[in-house]
């Protein structure tokens, strides 16, 4: 065996030759690998960064609480020596769960919204109270840090996002501290997916960690039911379906209509992305969960987090010991996240359009009995 990554968790899960590991997807934060032992079947993750101190911990607690819930969650499983997670020659670590056969959900199918409502809910529901949230996800970087790339192959598409990025930074705010839970943070469709019978399997936990409920929320709805303004023309006029291109892995197919992007909102793309949004909100609230949409405060999450994440992977793309392969998949990210913005028209109409159904005051707070088991409508 030649690579230094296999030879490590060969020895530290002491694993036998018989064992067999081949490759699976990749995303922009870590590589997945399928083990088959003896024993069974296991994912084995590299996480390209090493977590901070307390992260797994306050993994192992969210996910019982959410297994209480009955949300699904892979199992993790402990290297020879006890730990569940193990260095990795060259940065990162590794983390070995059981292997679950997923296949994607459908943005666009019927269900879709309330579902993914109610699973939000019972997240939020269970989720304990949590301390300061870091400022990559209420904090932007400024104009003259993207300015910087003036010589990429992608350098003129950051043209545009200049001219509205003082509207989009401008709608950032603190969070709140007494509303802080420890969420996910990371709910886009390849980290949900449905297992064998269906159920929703909620996958990598890595980038877990304080955030107002409201706002983890506006991130997922715009996670799942958005497109660029290139599809939405497209669907304008040839009235087809559009692709969703949010798959680390392309586990959500070409074909499937979606959302919004940077569409107008007057488009019909756009107002039945959403449709689905605030149905998905409404099965949210039905279902228990504490979060309110009131206003473009509530983007703070989804914007920070988005603009941070293009600027850490404009700077991959740029630097030139970057290998062929990582600059590669850098561009791809920068590509997406770029047409995945809302707009300022976006942020000015849509927190009232999604909330249009529902009561802007929050019900009792997750740590409430009342909301140790949300209901399913």
């Amino acid at each position: 065996m030649t690579d230094p990554l296999l030879t490590a968790a060969y020895a530290a899960y002491g694993w036998s030759p018989e064992v067999t590991v081949a490759p699976g997807p990749r995303g922009a934060l870590g590589r997945i690998w399928r083990v088959r032992t003896p024993a069974g079947q296991y994912a084995l993750k590299h996480s390209f960064e090493t977590p901070p101190d307390g992260r797994l911990q306050a993994e192992l607690h969210l996910t019982r609480r959410a297994a209480d819930a009955g949300v699904r969650v892979p199992a993790t499983h402990p290297a020879a020596d006890g730990r569940l997670q193990v260095p990795a020659p060259g940065g990162g670590v590794l983390r070995l769960y059981d292997w679950v056969d997923l296949r994607p959900i459908d943005p666009a199918a019927a269900d879709t919204p309330e579902r993914l409502g109610e699973l939000l809910a019972r997240l939020h529901s269970c989720a304990p109270a949590a301390g300061q949230q870091e400022p990559w996800y209420h904090q932007a970087p400024d104009a003259a840090q993207f300015a910087a790339f003036t010589d990429q192959p992608w350098s003129a598409r950051l043209d545009r996002l200049l001219t509205d990025l003082p509207q989009l930074t401008g709608a950032l705010t603190p969070p709140d501290p007494a509303a802080l839970r420890v969420c996910h943070r990371d709910l886009h469709p390849e980290n949900v997916q449905a297992g064998p019978d269906g159920d929703l399997v909620v996958l990598d936990w890595d980038q877990l960690g304080p955030a107002d409920p409201a706002r983890e929320l506006v991130q997922t709805l715009y996670a799942w039911f958005t497109i660029d303004a290139d599809d939405a023309a497209t669907d304008a006029s040839n009235n087809v379906s559009n692709s969703v291109s949010n798959s680390v892995s392309n586990s959500v197919s070409n074909g499937v209509e979606a959302g919004a992007g940077d569409a107008p909102v007057g488009d019909s793309a756009y107002r039945r992305a959403e449709d689905r949004m605030a149905a998905c909100y409404a099965a949210y609230v039905d279902a228990g969960g504490p979060g309110r949409v009131t206003g473009p405060g509530d983007y703070t999450m989804l914007l920070a987090d988005r603009l941070n994440f293009l600027l850490h992977q404009a700077r991959i793309a740029a630097d030139p010991g970057t290998s062929a392969d990582d600059r590669a998949w850098a561009e791809l990210e920068i590509d997406e996240t770029l047409r995945l913005l809302p707009t300022p028209e976006q942020l000015r109409v849509s927190p009232a359009r999604i909330g249009r159904t529902r009561p802007a005051a929050p019900g009792p707070p997750p740590d409430d009995p009342r909301r140790a088991q949300p209901g399913r409508r």
